[in-house]
């Protein structure tokens, strides 16, 4: 390959805070970027020094999964970058290098995590864990189309010209992604083509689902999937070619000018292709390379991976990093860890020396395994410099072969979870002499994740534990089983038939919700009070002695000391919380209602707070008379939802909880009746799940009965299954009391019509079994 065709690094983008999951390269000069640390952020590229300036457009209280850019226009002369994530809203900004508080155009209508982006004209094209595709007009910002009949998660979508739309879905229930990669299920694997509006065709050639789709200079779109495959169609729908090369998923594609490809994915490569052939690998020092991005008139390219930094390559030498930077690049490359079961089976006494490097590759991006002494070392040919290039360690699941401690205790495994394509990692412990179910459900409990994970994370174990010691499992133990009852399972090494489902209502655990990232939690409430003394409103500014107290508290959370060490700097720092809650903007409180659900959960202390300035209230009245429970904030109900949620595990809480029942449950249904923001609505069903399991467990008939109204109306009405779930469970639990409450669901709320529209309304296997098991209580 010439010297000029060869793509090197260009510029290490340094500032995310986490996973950079999109990326966009409108123009020689700007480079658009997202992460899972809730920012948009844009680099500005000086040409003189080739180096880049960031800044922040936006940051928001959810993960920006998907970017978009929209040219400049006489109304926005400096275009307009789109971005959705976590939050369900599509925005739509100048990149102005500064944050502003309001966007400039709010897309609503999705009701999960916008995945997917896209542009052509005047129209926006927007994918969602929804099962949904929306067609968008830029002249109203209003949804033209709505994409139905999806079963699963829209992870790719693309404009082919302003009628014709393509779809890509994922796996049915791939809302759980688990580092090392594992396979899941696929419900669809197809691409779907939409005309105004209307499916025309329904492409078939990917053996897993879709994450990646493009146009392609001159014609035709080419697509990237999980079954690690490109695939290059015609404009009208035909398979064209079929690209192998990557060793695991592929999370992203782009075409540059030229005509060639670029993709990138779970191999830890970023690759180039011409003509059906890789050219060039590009090995990253990350597990994932989740994006690639080309800037239309110069051909270089953007990369975002899960170190949290964005990399730029191009072909021209004048663009070229200095040769430290160059150096840097390839050492992190050759000090990473791959683990062993990214590569499959080795014996490292069979392996060849480096010696064996003195040989050619045979193809670009070809892996060779060598031992240095006790070490296994992989390489990758490039057929551009003609050489081997070192691309890391290979170690174990683990990475060592030495126990790994997690919360003061010894595993022989700790893996890394990430949970709805965005979120912060969790942590699974795991000893090989446990039975994998048992450790799966005590993670998804741990974690509040739903038990229709169970066979997902429990085969996971089993894959990338190397299956040591365990061999022919035994059927779990009623304990180790999923605690709702959901479904008949496969167990690895069964060769009898599934174990019948078994009925576990009533449920008799409270449910948590505690998962958080402390970290951004503290950057939020740093940069908010620097932002207020800039401004001047020192009033509202907190003081050194307020910071050090909310500093101390989450230093207790992040090190999970004790309830004593936790209620000691709760105590000290509920009254700057409160001080934030009551008196600061409403966007603004985010981050303090934020540390204050999560202080519920480690301590009485919150819940007992009843002294602010000269007034004397409980918490609840402070919550409500600052606001947080109203229909126009409702992040700020959702997390006010979750600290009366996570009440449930203390004595003394609990009796707080059920002393202000009414006026709790009545400000949170309250804030959730007709809110298309799913957490609330899932958080109002775990709460209700909580008080289901108190009144059960104390035989409180009348509390009860009061809780029945909204468990009905949520099972005759809601279509999110996890909501719609958790509204199940808790109205099994009080069926199971008999009596007077068996009584009156059945003939005064008519229980066994609201089951039946549940089940009949969302099918889906845990909705039906739970059904069943209700109506059986009936």
């Amino acid at each position: 390959m010439a010297n000029s065709e060869v793509f090197k690094l260009s510029a290490t983008l340094k500032g995310h805070e986490d996973d950079v999951r999109s990326v966009l390269f409108p123009k020689p000069g700007l480079i658009v970027s997202s992460s899972r640390d809730c920012s948009v952020r844009l680099w500005a590229r000086d040409e003189q020094s080739n180096t880049f300036t960031q800044s922040i457009n936006s940051a928001g209280g959810g993960f920006i999964n998907s970017l978009a850019w929209i040219p400049p226009s006489p109304e926005h002369l400096k275009g307009l970058v789109i971005s959705g994530g976590h939050e369900t809203i599509i925005e739509v900004r100048e990149p102005l290098g500064v944050a502003k508080q309001d966007a400039d155009y709010i897309l609503l209508g999705h009701s999960h995590n916008v995945c997917a982006l896209d542009v052509y004209d005047n129209t926006i094209i927007s994918g969602s864990w929804d099962c949904k595709a929306r067609v968008w007009s830029r002249s109203n910002w209003e949804t033209v189309h709505i994409l139905e009949g999806h079963t699963a998660s829209v992870w790719a979508v693309l404009a082919l010209d302003g009628n014709v739309i393509l779809t890509g879905i994922s796996p049915l229930y791939d809302f759980i992604n688990i580092m090392p990669i594992m396979s899941v299920g696929s419900a669809d694997k197809t691409i779907r083509m939409w005309k105004n509006g209307r499916l025309v065709k329904v492409l078939n050639g990917h053996t897993d689902c879709v994450r990646g789709l493009c146009r392609i200079p001159g014609g035709g779109f080419a697509s990237c999937g999980n079954d690690a495959t490109i695939r290059i169609w015609s404009s009208d729908g035909y398979q064209l070619q079929e690209l192998h090369g990557h060793t695991n998923f592929i999370y992203s594609i782009a075409a540059l000018p030229n005509g060639d490809l670029v993709s990138a994915g779970e191999d830890r490569t970023m690759r180039i292709w011409r003509n059906g052939e890789c050219i060039q690998t590009i090995p990253h020092p990350a597990i994932s390379v989740w994006a690639v991005a080309v800037c239309p008139e110069t051909g270089d390219i953007v990369s975002g991976a899960s170190d949290r930094i964005a990399r730029v390559f191009s072909r021209n030498p004048q663009r070229w990093a200095d040769d430290l930077t160059m150096k840097e690049f390839e050492g992190a490359v050759a000090a990473s860890s791959i683990p062993a079961n990214q590569v499959g089976d080795i014996n490292k006494e069979n392996l060849p020396g480096p010696e064996a490097l003195q040989k050619p590759g045979t193809k670009d991006g070809q892996v060779k395994m060598v031992r240095n002494g006790d070490v296994v070392e992989a390489h990758i040919w490039s057929t551009a410099t003609a050489s081997w290039a070192s691309v890391g360690t290979v170690v174990d699941a683990v990475g060592s072969s030495r126990k790994k401690e997690y919360e003061g205790k010894e595993y022989d495994y700790v893996f890394d979870v990430d949970i709805q394509e965005g979120a912060p990692p969790l942590k699974l412990p795991y000893n090989v002499n446990q039975n994998p179910y048992e450790a799966a459900t005590k993670f998804l409990e741990r974690n509040e994740l739903s038990m229709a994970y169970l066979d997902t994370v429990a085969n996971f174990i089993v894959k990338n534990s190397s299956g040591a010691t365990i061999g022919q499992q035994q059927a779990p133990t009623p304990a180790a089983r999923d605690p709702y009852g959901t479904e008949s399972r496969y167990r690895p090494g069964e060769t009898q038939a599934p174990v019948p489902m078994t009925n576990f209502l009533p449920h008799k655990s409270f449910l948590r919700i505690t998962e958080a990232n402390l970290s951004l939690i503290k950057k939020k409430l740093t940069e908010l009070n620097e932002k207020l003394l800039q401004e001047g409103d020192k009033g509202m500014c907190l003081n050194p002695e307020e910071i050090k107290g909310l500093d101390a508290l989450i230093q207790a959370l992040e090190a999970k000391k004790g309830p004593a060490a936790i209620s000691k700097t709760t105590l000290i720092a509920m009254p700057t919380l409160v001080r934030i809650i009551t008196s600061w903007d409403a966007t603004q409180r985010l981050p303090a209602l934020d540390l204050l659900r999560l202080a519920t959960a480690a301590s009485p202390i919150p819940t007992a707070y009843e002294h602010y300035g000269d007034a004397s209230q409980t918490l609840i009245e402070i919550l409500a008379s600052a606001g947080v429970f109203e229909k126009s904030q409702p992040n700020n109900a959702m997390l006010g939802t979750r600290a009366f949620v996570n009440i449930f595990d203390s004595s003394k809480a609990r009796e707080y909880a059920e002393t202000y029942y009414m006026r709790i449950f009545q400000l949170a249904s309250s804030a959730a009746e007709g809110t298309s923001n799913k957490n609330l609505k899932v958080a109002v069903a775990t709460l209700a799940l909580n008080y289901a399991v108190l009144f059960a467990s104390k035989q409180s008939v009348d509390q009860a009965k009061s809780l029945l109204p909204y468990l009905t109306g949520t099972l005759a009405s809601e279509s999110d299954s996890e909501t719609l779930f958790r509204a199940m469970v808790a109205i099994g639990t009080l069926l199971s009391m008999g009596g007077e409450v068996k009584t009156t669901a059945v003939r005064t709320h008519l229980v066994r019509r609201a089951v039946d529209s549940a089940v009949g309304r969302v099918r889906e296997p845990r909705i039906e079994n739970i059904g069943a098991e209700i109506a059986a209580l009936i």
